[in-house]
């Protein structure tokens, strides 16, 4: 079995041993990175692999998978002649935190906890719930008051215990974290964890894959706490290092307008958050984030490739949802948000990706 490799502060370059259940900085309290610097297999050598993430397995902290359900390899399918969607919906949970949750249940197993921890708004609750299911992991999952019940639902099927916290997404986090400081415990953190963002970088070898080599001119991502754009970047920073990408793409991260934290800071010109975030109603509840732990990175991330940061209104998020239905693509608000920033043209002409994220299923459709 191959040794795990440590964790750092990318803040203060504070060390953390790799078997170690300590999830932030034990100085400056932020969240981790993973000192793994992989170089990813030529497009010619992924023929006949197994047909989930587990394909890229030059490019995974964590070899032989014990608990995968099959995550990954999701279809690309055309929306316009600029625009491609990809159905990240269609996972094992019906999200896309699957990809960064089976990571960490993996990890898990490794290192032996008596017990899971995780928050959530739901889709990432629900993905590790079932991931540690899968790896008979006990498990609690601490979500904001007002959690759709159909995730709440979901969490409990898969034998975890959900922990309605009376508060918003913040005070769920909050609670998990002071439950991740008991002794034994393993925080299933799809924010502090780096190994879930090693997960979520699938998405952009997925589509490297399927491209035949390449990536679009833009990457359009939603963005609360940023897990699947800074997985995004580790990818491409992956690929362009190896020599397997001429350019790399511009990331365009979309937040909704009523919680939009990031875009305000980029709009200021800051490298970090900027104010007080007020936590607005909004349809992306899965994006409605109000101080993303990591900020700063996300930030330095869209500035680096060129990219840049768009809002949209909650009329837009609603069209937008339907709009994918009547194209046969029933999804969660939250997933629309991306379709809702480009579908008017915003492109000039330029590809880009799409991802749906999440199941129409999970929380039904957004009304006015």
């Amino acid at each position: 079995m191959s040794p795990l490799p440590d964790r750092y502060c990318p803040t203060d370059g504070v060390r953390v041993p790799s078997d170690s259940l300590a999830w932030c900085c034990p100085s400056c309290h932020g969240p981790l990175d993973l000192d793994f610097a992989p170089t990813p297999a030529p497009l010619k050598s992924l023929s006949g692999r197994v047909n989930s993430l587990w394909r890229y397995a030059e490019t995974l902290p964590l070899a032989q998978p014990t608990v995968s359900l099959g995550e990954g390899r999701t279809p690309l399918v055309t929306l316009t002649d600029e625009v491609s969607a990809k159905l990240d919906y269609l996972m094992p949970t019906l999200s896309f935190k699957d990809r960064g949750a089976v990571l960490l249940a993996q990890l898990a197993q490794r290192v032996g906890p008596t017990r899971m921890v995780a928050d959530s708004s739901g889709n990432a609750g629900t993905s590790i719930a079932a991931y540690c299911a899968r790896a008979r992991l006990p498990c609690t999952v601490y979500v904001p008051l007002g959690t759709s019940a159909k995730k709440l639902e979901q969490i409990e099927a898969h034998g975890a215990r959900p922990e309605v916290v009376d508060g918003d997404r913040e005070a769920a986090g909050a609670a998990a974290r002071r439950a991740a400081d008991e002794p034994g415990t393993f925080y299933a953190s799809h924010v502090y964890n780096p190994y879930f963002l090693h997960g979520t970088k699938t998405y952009v070898h997925e589509l490297w894959e399927d491209l035949g080599g390449r990536l679009p001119d833009v990457l359009v991502l939603p963005v609360g706490n940023g897990t699947l754009l800074l997985g995004a970047a580790l990818a491409i920073a992956e690929l362009y290092g190896a020599g397997l990408l001429d350019r790399r793409p511009a990331l365009w991260a979309v937040q909704a307008a009523a919680v939009a934290p990031l875009a305000h800071a980029w709009q200021e010109g800051a490298d970090e958050l900027v104010g007080d975030t007020t936590l607005s109603p909004t349809h992306a509840e899965g994006i409605a984030i109000p101080r993303p732990p990591r900020a700063r990175q996300i930030l330095r991330a869209v500035r680096g490739s060129g990219g840049t940061f768009l809002t949209v209104s909650e009329d837009r998020i609603r069209h937008a949802q339907l709009d994918l239905a009547s194209q046969g693509l029933y999804v969660e608000s939250t997933s629309a948000v991306c379709w809702a920033a480009v579908r008017e043209g915003a492109l000039g002409g330029r590809s880009a990706v799409v991802p749906l994220c999440g199941a129409g299923l999970k929380s039904g459709l957004a009304r006015a």
